[in-house]
């Protein structure tokens, strides 16, 4: 086998790994699903307090 060929093939196999990784990484396991719950979760409580801060505000101006 020559050099050249043998690079070739290595970088072939290289790539069909690489690429089997990214596919792999698409599937969601539970515990990646339930930190997104969580996030959303913190994102709308923060929402939700800014807006009681909101209306605090203009209460108070009133």
């Amino acid at each position: 086998m020559t050099m050249s060929l043998a690079k070739k093939l290595a970088i072939a196999l290289l790539m069909t790994f690489m690429a089997g990784g990214l596919v792999a990484c698409d599937n969601k396991g539970p515990a990646e699903k339930a930190g997104e719950s969580i996030d959303e979760s913190a994102e709308s409580a923060g929402e939700s307090m800014e807006e009681l801060g909101e209306n605090m505000e203009d209460a108070a101006e009133n």
